[in-house]
């Protein structure tokens, strides 16, 4: 099955570096989606399919904490796996995130990290089925 990966992040160099580690990974990956801001990642969201976002939480526009409380609000998208990969520092922030079904990777972070969570997603998608 291969995944529709949507990367939110307003460096440029950050969404080149988790692309690459995701496709340094055995994953079979399917459309591949960038965004700069969360209101970018919201308008992709409403026109394709996605499987998977990866979500940084400062950014312009709409921050990532917004995002996930805008896609948690939406039934179509109420279960899209999301996993926040940031430099916050804030446990409260971080943890309402992860109370919101959100999993969280500390920038910098190790390929065997993005791997191992995209692993564990997919496992959890492929018992459901």
């Amino acid at each position: 099955m291969a995944l529709n990966i949507l990367v939110a992040d307003d460096s440029i160099v950050a969404r080149s570096v988790i692309l690459k580690t995701l496709r340094l990974t055995e994953i079979e990956l399917g459309e591949i989606h960038q965004a700069a801001n969360g209101r970018q990642a919201i308008d992709i969201l409403e026109k394709h399919w996605i499987d998977l976002l990866f979500l940084d939480i400062n950014m312009p526009v709409m921050n990532g904490e917004e995002v996930v409380e805008t896609i948690r609000k939406n039934s179509l998208w109420a279960d899209l796996p999301i996993v926040i990969v940031s430099t916050e520092g804030s446990e409260i922030r971080i943890e309402h995130l992860m109370s919101m079904g959100a999993k969280f990777i500390h920038k910098p972070y190790t390929p065997e990290a993005i791997r191992n969570v995209v692993r564990e997603i997919i496992g959890g998608v492929a018992h459901e089925h």
